[in-house]
């Protein structure tokens, strides 16, 4: 079997991959409105009194921006580090505009850089905050106006205004990234699950096994790991084909869920072989929830070309921490128990600590 800590790394180098990807994109936005403010003020659009402010804006905005990108202060990509780098853009726009002309200046629309990076990079609520931050530096921004005047209708209506198109950008590229992470999600989810039983695959059950198994170590609590084997699926392929054996599949799968627990977690792992982990469950539990499920895949016949075909299964068992104290081992360890149940006749569940074994069966 191949080992639950590598599916587990694979699925976080995926997860980090995506991310470096996305923080890619937010570095080439973020020197996209350095470059948009330069132009600007190159071609005189800052005040010569204002033009030392905006200069050193600009210094200190890029040496903020090499920081985070080329001086490897953070070891992983993070969600949180793409969102404080949207606020350093913010507070470099507003600085901008507080020497360009305020809300008159053109470089007001920079703004929207800031939106359309955390909508497409950090979701709907992290955009939310942003743009009330921005409606925020708006208020700032147009503070020099009287307290009665921003209390007139026309005031806020011409706020307003300026404001909209922010909130309707907001509005339709979050909506727009929103399809995108629930396609991907579902793309996700097909790629964790098998497509016959729709029990998870090894992918899937290694994301899910390794966090229940973490809080088991955590928490210094039980939690037990199953190999289920088919004893007669190639037997069933060859009299009846394949799609007879794919159906005594999913009549074994519905026979082995019938004794879990909503909490257990069931998982495909390749051809006729599932793997069941057991969160709170000692050794004594485990080898009882086994035996439950031989009996009843062993009770449970399928109508096949109008004969009644039956199969049998062989479990090994182990448990933590008595037969190891990482996943991979238990993994290993249950391997062998469910092969020493195959050497010994089948139709067995094996469960064998370092002592004598354990082992319940029908003869």
């Amino acid at each position: 079997m191949e080992s639950i800590s590598q599916e587990t790394d694979a699925r976080t180098s995926i997860e980090q991959e995506e991310l470096r990807g996305i923080s890619r994109s937010v570095a080439e936005i973020e020197w996209l409105l350095l470059i948009v403010v330069l132009l600007y003020y190159v071609f005189g659009g800052a005040e010569p009194d204002d033009k030392p402010v905006v200069a050193l804006a600009m210094v200190i905005y890029s040496l903020l921006v090499m920081g985070f990108r080329y001086a490897h202060f953070f070891r992983r990509e993070s969600r949180w580090k793409l969102a404080v780098e949207t606020w350093i853009m913010t507070a470099f726009i507003t600085w901008a505009l507080w020497h360009t002309g305020r809300l008159e200046s053109p470089l007001l629309n920079c703004y929207l850089l800031v939106i359309i990076t955390s909508a497409l990079a950090l979701g709907k609520l992290t955009t939310l905050l942003e743009l009330a931050l921005i409606g925020t530096c708006f208020v700032f921004l147009g503070g020099n106006s009287s307290v009665h005047e921003i209390l007139t209708l026309k005031y806020i209506a011409g706020m307003f205004a300026q404001f909209a198109p922010f909130v309707l950008v907001a509005y339709i590229t979050t909506m727009f990234a929103s399809d995108i992470r629930y396609g991907l999600g579902k793309v996700k989810l097909q790629s964790e699950t098998d497509d016959l039983t729709a029990t998870l695959n090894r992918r899937g059950f290694a994301i899910i096994a390794d966090r229940l198994f973490g809080q088991a170590t955590r928490y210094n609590r039980g939690v037990s790991l199953l190999v289920i084997d088919c004893d007669n699926l190639k037997q069933v392929n060859d009299s009846y084909g394949h799609k007879a054996g794919d159906s005594l599949l999913v009549a074994v799968v519905k026979s082995i869920e019938g004794q879990l627990r909503h909490t257990d977690v069931l998982s495909r792992y390749g051809g006729d072989e599932f793997v069941v982990l057991l969160p709170e469950t000692p050794a004594p539990g485990a080898l009882d929830v086994a035996e439950r499920i031989r009996v009843a895949v062993a009770s449970n016949a399928l109508a096949l070309n109008g004969n009644l075909v039956r199969t049998t299964v062989c479990i090994g068992v182990a448990s933590y921490p008595r037969d190891g104290s990482t996943l991979d081992l238990l993994l290993a360890h249950a391997d062998r128990n469910m092969y020493q149940a195959k050497l010994a006749g089948r139709n067995r569940v094996v469960q064998q600590p370092d002592g004598p074994a354990m082992m319940a069966a029908n003869l």
